[in-house]
């Protein structure tokens, strides 16, 4: 019996074309809005989650705002350094300024820091080394270039040897850092270039510690902990000297404001879905409407209001799948499209999308496929075979 009412329900719908896919274009149209709205948070938000784990998800971060008087010094990232929970600390002042080689020139963001920065942000080099503690203790004027900073001015990134000016002072290149491919980087851009702390101090007239990044030793939340008690020990108990940041907090809150605005953009797809809905009502009441003579036909050849009521059930469950599928095949394809145009972030349907696509759809075609249904199922056989429609 399924199989037959499977059979007239495709004869139906091929019957007419047209109608049929305009039937089910409210539902592709729904299927499409969950689906590529879904798919372009969670891909935004994956992409946005590897950058930070990238960039150290189990980093802490401390911005000194008032020393009281009492500036941090590198000796004191020693004393933190040495902590259970503490991996490596290393200071990170930063000021812009002019880097030239011969006829080319850019601003950067030129970074004091010390050798331990290397492990703490997961740095990689491309050429040569990265600072060493004699280069911190001379205050040599070394640098470490980044690879598009690299390219800009010397039109190459192997340039390991080459002396350049940044700020007015000469420095000379000893390292080159992979290129930096990462959504972030993408986004933020501009060059940049790493020095002793010491010389970037000098130049920058500001000889103290007044950022750093701290790698864990162990758990993050107890670096976190102890980092916290050190600089309340530090800074006299003063919660506002300083503020401090875990990254995989960042982490998890922005996961908690994407998981809600899924939900939220995937509540207003369904009231498309629902739209979607009413339309495979409205045209089921027509086509029953113009199949009564037919209703009446079946009836007086021995078919019940179940054989009926099912044949009309699965007419509107197949509408509703076939625009689900076709929804489908198109959010496919503009999800495509939007990784090709962001290059740095790849969209794509999850098995859990495509399900809830695919069973709210089913849901959807059957209940609102329920009424013309249970109509056609409750014509009587006589009126119905007099009907001329």
């Amino acid at each position: 019996m399924i199989v037959q009412s499977i059979k007239m329900a495709w004869e139906a719908i091929t019957s007419n074309k047209m109608r049929s896919f305009l039937t089910m274009l409210g539902i592709i149209i729904g299927v499409m809005a969950l689906v590529v709205l879904v798919s372009l948070v969670n891909g935004a938000t994956g992409a946005v989650t590897s950058e930070i784990t990238a960039l150290g998800n189990d980093m802490v971060t401390v911005n000194i705002r008032d020393d009281k008087g009492s500036p941090m010094r590198l000796e004191d990232l020693d004393e933190l350094a040495v902590l259970d929970a503490v991996g490596e600390a290393a200071p990170s002042g930063s000021m812009n300024a002019t880097a030239k080689f011969g006829y080319s020139d850019v601003t950067v963001s030129l970074y004091g820091t010390t050798p331990a920065y290397y492990n703490v942000q997961g740095l990689h080099m491309k050429y040569g080394r990265f600072l060493k503690t004699a280069d911190v203790e001379n205050a040599s004027y070394v640098t470490v270039l980044a690879y598009n900073t690299a390219e800009e001015l010397f039109g190459k990134a192997d340039v390991v040897g080459e002396q350049l000016t940044i700020g007015g002072r000469s420095f000379l290149v000893v390292g080159v850092l992979e290129e930096d491919t990462s959504l972030f980087a993408s986004m933020i851009g501009g060059y940049s270039a790493y020095a002793p702390f010491t010389v970037e101090s000098r130049m920058a007239d500001e000889p103290y510690v007044t950022a750093l990044s701290v790698s864990p030793g162990g758990n993050t939340d107890e670096t976190e902990s102890q980092v916290e008690s050190f600089m309340l020990a530090r800074f006299n108990q003063d919660e506002d000297a300083f503020r401090l940041m875990n990254m995989s907090s960042i982490s998890d809150a922005m996961s908690t404001v994407t998981g809600t605005l899924s939900l939220l953009l995937g509540g207003i797809a369904a009231i498309s879905l629902l739209v979607g809905g009413i339309g495979i009502m409205n045209i089921m009441l027509v086509s029953v409407t113009e199949r009564t003579k037919e209703i009446g036909i079946r009836k007086a050849i021995g078919a019940g209001k179940k054989s009926i009521m099912m044949q009309f059930l699965i007419e509107a469950l197949m509408v509703s799948l076939m625009g689900c599928l076709l929804g489908l095949a198109l959010s496919w394809l503009i999800l495509e499209v939007a990784t090709v145009i962001a290059k740095t972030i790849a969209f794509s349907m999850s098995i859990g999308v495509v399900l809830l696509a695919v069973g709210f759809s089913s849901i959807i075609g059957l209940i609102f496929g329920l009424y013309p249904a249970n109509k056609a199922a409750n014509k009587h056989p006589i009126e119905a075979l007099r009907y001329e429609g």
